[in-house]
Order: C-alpha cells, then structure tokens, then sequence
C-alpha cells in the first residue's frame, strides 16, 4: 500500500536556525523537511544500504528525541542544554549554539519514510546533491534539492533502522564551521548513533 514520503526540499534548510560547532564553535540547530505524497518503496526494501542493526527508537519515536545525546555529549558541542522539543508530524529535537545565536542544529524523526534510508535513494533524481556516507557504521547521506551549504546549511539523512531515517541539519551563521557544515553534521551524527549503541 502506498505511503507517504517525506520529500527532500531547500525548504526543508531554509527553515532551520544558523549554527557553529565542533572543532571550536558551538552549535545548535533545526530542521523541518517538507512531506509530499510520492513513491513508495517496500517496508526495509529499496535502493538504499542496510543498516548493520537496528538502533534503539524509543527516545526518536517516544517524544523524547533531545535525549539522543547526553547533557555531557550536547555540550560538548558548545550547544545550550536543553535542546528544544519539536513536535508534529516530524518530531524531534532543536539545540542552539551557547554562544552563537545565529547557529543551530536539528534533528528530525521521519516516520513516514517506512523505507528508511531508502526512500532518500529512491529520490535521488533532481537532488542539487548526493553524498553517501558512512556515519559510525550506519548509512548517511548528504543531499537536498537546494545546495545552501557555501551558506552554511547541510542535510544529512542517517539510516537508524532498515524501516526509518532521521535528518540533522546544522544551520550555521557564523564562526568556523559556516565553511564547512557538513563535517559537523557528520560529528554529530557520529555522536547518535555512539549513544544510541549505548542505549542498545
């Protein structure tokens, strides 16, 4: 039976917060794909890579997605503690630099996507950009429709499990990682998916 597919859009970046982090800066941030009906791929079928084992959703899907990294691990960051809840049909989790107001990063929990990682394969035509990579093991992958990300926006999807993805997007305004904010979405997805081993 078809489903919905949440859709890579510049929307989906442009609604984020500016960011900085790691390496330095601090960061925090937020992103908002939008959702459009399109085509379905098979519950974990599809073209995308297999996750090695499923992570833990509990705190994704519970309404507890800022618990995906510790105080400790947020502020690590330089990201003001707590991050901020975001809740509808993409839930999930906003932090702000604590010390750099223009810059942020978000999570978001995609449902929808029942093909995980896969359903961001599958729309891989008419991407401005598409970048697999391997985040501490799991399948990523850096794309949108809009490249922003000389402005200092980045969309990375992280494939948690073979039935759903999430996307981290910092939205950097200033400092350092404005050059480079992919790298900090690739940490910071790195940090996910190390504390979600952990919850395992």
């Amino acid at each position: 039976m078809p489903h919905r597919t949440i859709r890579i859009a510049a929307a989906a970046v442009a609604a984020l917060g500016l960011l900085t982090a790691c390496g330095g800066g601090k960061a925090d941030g937020g992103s908002t794909p939008s959702q459009a009906p399109a085509s379905s791929s098979a519950t974990g079928g599809g073209s995308g890579p297999k996750v090695p084992a499923a992570l833990p959703t509990q705190d994704l899907l519970g309404g507890n997605p800022c618990k995906v990294l510790t105080d400790a691990e947020t502020t690590d960051f330089g990201l003001a503690v707590p991050g901020e809840t975001l809740t509808g049909d993409l839930p999930g989790c906003q932090w702000r630099s604590a010390d750099e107001g223009r810059n942020s990063i978000g999570l978001r929990v995609v449902p929808q996507n029942k093909g995980g990682i896969s359903d961001i394969y599958d729309q891989k035509a008419g991407q401005a950009y598409f970048e697999p990579v391997s985040i501490d093991g799991y399948p990523g992958v850096f794309t949108s429709k809009a490249d922003l990300r000389p402005s200092g926006n980045c969309q990375l999807w992280l494939g948690v499990t073979d039935q759903l993805s999430v996307t981290i997007t910092p939205a950097i305004g200033a400092g350092p990682n404005k050059k480079n904010p992919c790298g900090l979405a690739q940490k910071f997805g790195n940090a996910v998916v190390k504390h979600l081993k952990g919850a395992a």
